[in-house]
């Protein structure tokens, strides 16, 4: 596959999304075309201390494929703690300061060694990190083309739309918009709601790419 980026921020409309489902299914079909791809977690909550982050394991699994030694060593996800909820509230339960150097430093590490890797943030794109300093902030700051997650539930069309505009006020490039049918509605809402979407990239972000996957069963 060409005109590939070397990194992307995977981003979702809200913590249910499906980011993780769609990182893993966008790897494997990347992997499937001859690329080498990896996934990394920028920041795990709800991770028990030590163990590798579950959204790894659901990547490696729908990839079909062992965990890495990049995952045993947490050089994928290097930033994990052990509360779910939002980085910053789980960083202060921990008593622990989150220092974000680290996870792009493994980012680079793993881009010395892979033709693409795949950063799945921790839920939307506006979830703070530090204080005010939030997932698309981040993404911001590396010039990261982002790919974006929604899907049929109640409610996406407005949370989709509301992510791409945030995305284009930070003049972040969207480059994907992932339609996730896992976890789909009805039928019909599910079809109309995605020729929806399309219909508004293609009016008014011509570059971004739709790509639909399908509900993965594992």
């Amino acid at each position: 596959m060409t005109n590939l980026k070397r990194k992307y921020f995977v981003s979702g409309i809200d913590t249910d999304a499906g980011k993780s489902y769609a990182t893993g299914y966008i790897a494997k079909l990347w992997q499937e075309q001859g690329v080498k791809v990896i996934t990394h977690k920028l920041i795990q909550t709800g991770c028990p201390e030590g163990e590798v982050s579950e959204d790894i394991i659901l990547h490696r699994q729908i990839m079909n494929m062992p965990l890495l030694p990049e995952d045993l060593d947490h050089t994928t996800c290097p930033l994990r703690f052990t509360y779910p909820c939002s980085p910053d509230v789980a960083a202060k339960i921990d008593n622990r300061t989150i220092d974000l150097s680290i996870a792009t430093e493994t980012i680079e590490e793993l881009s010395n060694n892979y033709d693409v890797v795949l950063i799945e943030g921790a839920g939307g794109i506006m979830v703070p990190i530090i204080d005010y300093y939030t997932m698309i902030d981040y993404a911001a700051e590396h010039s990261l083309p982002v790919i974006i997650v929604t899907n049929p539930k109640l409610g996406s069309i407005n949370h989709t739309l509301m992510t791409l505009s945030v995305c284009q006020s930070k003049g972040v490039e969207v480059d994907y918009l992932v339609y996730n049918n896992h976890g789909g509605t009805s039928e019909l809402i599910t079809k109309e709601t995605a020729l929806f979407l399309q219909k508004y990239i293609n009016d008014f972000l011509p570059n971004c790419k739709f790509i639909e996957i399908p509900e993965i069963i594992l």
